[in-house]
C-alpha cells in the first residue's frame, strides 16, 4: 500500500485544534474517554486504515499490493479526491515513528526512498520505521529497524520511544495488536462499496473492546467517511430489552 496522498496534488491539511475527549454513557465496566497512554509516560499508537462499507482493507492502492486471491487490488483509486488526500495528511501530523508489517514494509521501501518532494515522502523517509517480520527484509531504507520475536513487547518498546506511531496497512500485523490491544487510536476511511471478499479490519484479531469516538464523522463528496476511534476500558456491557431497566446492569 503506497500512502494515496503521495499519488496526486491535495491541498495542505489543518487539523482542526486539540483532539477532544467526549463524554459517553458510563455503563458497567467501561471507562469513559478514550485511554490515554501518554498519561503514564508512553506514545500513542495509531492505526490507520482504507476499508469498503463491508471492512474489507486488502490492496487499496493497487492490483500488485496483496493479489493472492483477490481480484480487487486497486479498490479505492477510483475514490480518491481532495477529501481524502486532506485526511490522510492531516492524520500524519505528529507522526515520529512508522509501524509496519514486512509486505507493507517492502512496497514502501521500494518507493518512497526514491521520493523527495511532498510532506509524506518527507515524513517517511526522515523517521525511525519498525519492521514486524518473522524473515530477513531488506533494511536498507534509512532508520529501518526489524523488531524481536516478542512482537508484543517489542511493540511496547517503541511506544515508550515515541509520542506519536503510526500503523499503516499491515494487516496480519493489525489483527495481533487488536487482539493484544496494542493500539490507541483506530482511524478508518471508509469508502461506500461492497467488495464481498478480501481480507478484512477485524479478520481474526478481534477480541471484546470498547471504543470511543473521538470526533464526528466527516464525508467527503463522494461518500467516504473517515472514523477516529480511541482504545476505551474494559469490555462492551450487555443488556435485556424485555427487563424493567433493560438489563443494564448486567456486565459483558
Amino acid at each position: 500500500m503506497l500512502v494515496a496522498a503521495g499519488r496526486w496534488p491535495v491541498r495542505r491539511a489543518r487539523l482542526g485544534g486539540a483532539e477532544r475527549r467526549l463524554r459517553g454513557f458510563r455503563g458497567p465496566d467501561v471507562l469513559v474517554g478514550p485511554t490515554d497512554q501518554r498519561e503514564y509516560g508512553m506514545g500513542l499508537i495509531h492505526i490507520e486504515l482504507f476499508s469498503t462499507l463491508d471492512l474489507v482493507a486488502q490492496a487499496p492502492g493497487g492490483p500488485d499490493e496483496d493479489p493472492e486471491g483477490f481480484p480487487f487490488g486497486g479498490w479505492q483509486v477510483p475514490m480518491l479526491d481532495d477529501f481524502a488526500g486532506e485526511r490522510i495528511i492531516a492524520s500524519y501530523e505528529g507522526t515520529d515513528a512508522l509501524l509496519l508489517g514486512r509486505r507493507t514494509y517492502d512496497i514502501f521501501a521500494a518507493y518512497w526512498p526514491g521520493q523527495q518532494e511532498g510532506e509524506i515522502a518527507r515524513l517517511f523517509n526522515s523517521i525511525p520505521k519498525y519492521v514486524a517480520s518473522r524473515g530477513k527484509p531488506d533494511l536498507s531504507w534509512a532508520g529501518s529497524t526489524q523488531l524481536g520475536t516478542d512482537l508484543a513487547g517489542a511493540v511496547r518498546e517503541v511506544r515508550e520511544r515515541h509520542e506519536h506511531v503510526k500503523v499503516v496497512g499491515s494487516l496480519n500485523l493489525v489483527q495481533t495488536l487488536l487482539r493484544e490491544k496494542l493500539f490507541d487510536r483506530l482511524n478508518l476511511l471508509v469508502h461506500p462499496i461492497v467488495l464481498g471478499v478480501g481480507k478484512k479490519v477485524f479478520d481474526g484479531g478481534a477480541v471484546p473492546t470498547n471504543l470511543t469516538l473521538l470526533e464526528a464523522p466527516v464525508a467527503g463528496p463522494k461518500g467516504s467517511v473517515h472514523l477516529r476511534y480511541g482504545l476505551a476500558g474494559g469490555t462492551p456491557g450487555t443488556g435485556d430489552m424485555t427487563a424493567p431497566d433493560r438489563g443494564l446492569g448486567h456486565t459483558g
